[in-house]
């Protein structure tokens, strides 16, 4: 996960943007989180594609449909705004890397991980197209390998962009490899398109290169309209991909005949569930792992009386009170004023002192059902300040002129809310809101 740069948003819809989770012809993904705390992939359009409105009416009908998919091996839309500005949608996290990073990290998987790969894929291109939705760019990156079973991303949008103004002036929906004969000849996509599409996804997963090859994307594209797919490198037992790569689309598979060859343990085996494959297993190891998200607590930690001890609040403000009103000596009227015959900056500053006190009070019940700015705990620390300061300055003033007779219980009282104001600091109310 990249981090956000200046140009990336801070909030799409109601989801706090934390993180960039990549980005491609339709637009930027990042990792958000719900006002719960859920994690979120949020895709943002790009600002091109909004400006079409073929594009937008096409991505709220595709988006309408693809919330209809709810099939396991799927990353299940969760909300979308097709009106907004910029449109988005967001889907469920999964927390898993793609599998290109995998094989890139790791290398090509042994054949019976490769099934079981194909299987889940599978099972999620029969859940799309229940739908009545066409994948049209289903490819390594878009294949995401959680800790129970891939998920299959970013389908039912792909379809929006084809009328936009984009793919009239040469634009080609789809990812060079991984395209089938029919979308590069501009015939009928169908169901069919997604097969071949795996078998492109599966052909890579084991041999560690696509089917047709590398290269330009021209080159690749003119491989797979009219050339047969280089699989000198499929180990035995995925002969399977061979068919899902058929040029004529009526000669491939369809996805239920591959769920059923692919299936860990077929359905009238007979085996007992003990003997099937436990799915953890699924993938081979090590695989990359995602990176680590941030989660928000489910109920946001506030601070309380006893997390936040108000003691010093309370000190405080009956120290100041006492320095203010006992008479500390004799012939002197007001203890606070008499330090080294004191001034009148030390009424104000235990004036302010006592207001900040009393904020601190107000703000920790406050706190804790709602929210608590910041500038009254950065008045508090000039409080502290400034008091400790005219303190420092009169005492050092009385031991230089020897004059303690001023020290009368008011000034004990004001050394003490001195000591209480810079204990507030770590204390004072703070809110998980700001």
């Amino acid at each position: 996960m990249d981090e956000l740069q200046t140009t990336d948003p801070r909030q799409v819809g109601r989801y706090r943007i934390t993180g960039v989770l990549g980005a491609g012809g339709m637009g930027r993904v990042y990792l958000g989180q719900s006002p719960s705390g859920r994690s979120v992939a949020v895709k943002v359009v790009r600002p091109e594609l909004a400006q079409d409105p073929e594009f937008r009416r096409r991505f709220a009908r595709e988006v309408a449909s693809a919330r209809r998919v709810n099939g396991f091996f799927t990353a299940a839309v969760v909300d979308a705004d097709p009106g907004s500005a910029t449109p988005w949608l967001a889907t469920a996290y999964v927390p898993g890397p793609p599998l290109d990073l995998a094989i890139a990290t790791g290398g090509p998987w042994p054949v019976d991980r490769v099934r079981a790969l194909g299987a889940g894929l599978a099972e999620a291109l029969e859940a799309i197209h229940a739908a009545e939705l066409v994948h049209r760019d289903l490819k390594p990156s878009n294949v995401l390998l959680a800790p129970d079973g891939p998920r299959v991303v970013d389908f039912g949008i792909s379809v929006a962009a084809e009328a936009t103004a984009l793919t009239r002036t040469g634009m080609i929906v789809g990812t060079p490899g991984f395209m089938a004969p029919e979308q590069l000849l501009g015939r009928p996509v169908t169901p069919a398109t997604d097969v071949f599409a795996l078998g492109a996804v599966l052909a890579y997963a084991a041999t560690g290169t696509g089917p047709f090859g590398t290269g330009s994307a021209q080159a690749l594209n003119f491989r797979i309209a009219y050339e047969e797919p280089d699989l000198s490198l499929l180990p035995r037992g995925l002969e399977v991909i061979g068919r899902c790569l058929a040029k004529d689309p009526a000669q491939r598979p369809s996805v239920a005949a591959l769920i059923q060859e692919l299936a860990l343990v077929p359905v009238d085996s007979g085996l007992p569930t003990e003997v099937v494959p436990p799915i953890t297993a699924w993938m081979p190891t090590p695989v990359p792992q995602a990176d680590p998200v941030p989660v928000a607590p489910s109920a946001p930690t506030v601070p309380t009386e006893r997390q936040r001890p108000l003691f010093p609040f309370w000190a405080a403000i009956t120290a100041l009170a006492l320095a203010m009103v006992l008479p500390p000596v004799p012939g002197s009227t007001v203890a606070i004023t008499s330090m080294a015959h004191g001034s009148w900056p030390v009424v104000a500053a235990a004036a302010i002192g006592l207001a900040t006190c009393a904020a601190a009070l107000s703000l920790a019940r406050r706190g804790r059902t709602g929210r608590v700015p910041r500038w009254p705990r950065y008045v508090h620390g000039l409080a502290a300040v400034v008091n400790t300061g005219l303190l420092v300055f009169y005492l050092v003033k009385i031991l230089r002129w020897r004059e303690f007779g001023e020290l009368g219980g008011g000034a004990y009282s004001y050394i003490v809310a001195s000591v209480m104001l810079v204990w507030g600091l770590v204390r004072f109310p703070r809110s998980t809101t700001r």
